[in-house]
């Protein structure tokens, strides 16, 4: 049995695919045993011609139609093998290490249900962007715990990793939700065993950009984090006050970046071949 599974969902992904698949390929260089498992939702971009330079080193390629993301990776959830499992967006990317990293860590601390560790965000050309919120993101790393996590959602997805046995007490990604089932996951995964963080250098990039699900449904995002809180903590919890507050503080934040990035393009529109 593999100790680690990886899944990568995609769907017409074909100008980030390949960068992402190399990116959990290179993982095997560290001498992990990896399970990797890419399902596309029968693309109709070069994603699959992207998938076939691989598929002898891709341990499972499903492409069919699907209901979206989230449907996608419970499909990856119910073959996966590893001990240890996570998922992997057709736009995001593992650095070096990261897989050895996190199985180390997870051995150490046999009860922990998931493990979670620093994740850059960047851009359509690799470029870091958004520190601030990174940062911003880096400072509860040391008060992290069930009460932290369920105010503010300072684990990013692409940097989570969690145990099998966690999973199957905590039940499969809601797929009623368009933008937040990894939070919502992840606080019902926190319930059995609690999270450790994987101390040190990034484990993973996080790709922002208009298209992402983060970039173009940013409002869904925060209000589905909101509602999965209060199911978690209660409706009334002093924890679900304070997400409400932090809540429209990152979406008033967003929506001002938004409008900056839509005043910029209006002044200095894109050049035409």
């Amino acid at each position: 049995m593999p100790p680690i599974t990886i899944i990568t969902p995609n769907k017409n992904g074909e100008r980030f695919l390949e960068q992402t698949v190399r990116s959990v390929l290179n993982q095997r260089f560290q001498g992990i045993n990896l399970e990797y498992i890419v399902l596309d939702g029968a693309s109709t971009d070069r994603s699959l011609e992207i998938i076939d330079r691989y598929k002898d080193q891709i341990d499972v390629v499903i492409s069919e139609p699907d209901t979206g993301p989230a449907a996608a990776i419970n499909k990856g959830l119910r073959m996966a093998r590893g001990e240890i499992i996570a998922w992997l967006n057709a736009d995001d990317v593992y650095h070096p290490n990261a897989l050895a990293r996190v199985l180390e860590v997870m051995d150490t601390n046999p009860k922990a249900a998931l493990c979670f560790g620093s994740c850059r965000i960047i851009g359509e050309r690799d470029q870091e962007i958004r520190r601030p919120i990174t940062r911003f993101k880096e400072l509860f790393f040391p008060l992290s715990s069930r009460f932290t996590i369920q105010c503010i959602n300072y684990i990013s997805q692409p940097a989570m990793f969690f145990r099998r046995s966690a999973l199957e007490q905590a039940g499969p990604l809601r797929e009623d939700l368009k933008a937040a089932f990894d939070y919502d996951l992840t606080l019902r995964l926190w319930r059995h065993g609690g999270a450790v963080r994987v101390p040190g250098a990034p484990l993973a990039d996080f790709r922002w950009h208009q298209s992402s699900i983060s970039g173009s449904h940013f409002q869904t995002q925060f209000r589905e984090e909101l509602q999965a809180a209060a199911q978690d903590a209660g409706p009334l919890a002093p924890q679900t006050l304070i997400h409400q507050g932090v809540r429209w503080g990152i979406v008033g934040i967003y929506g001002l970046m938004a409008m900056g990035r839509s005043k910029d393009s209006s002044e200095h529109p894109a050049k035409r071949s």
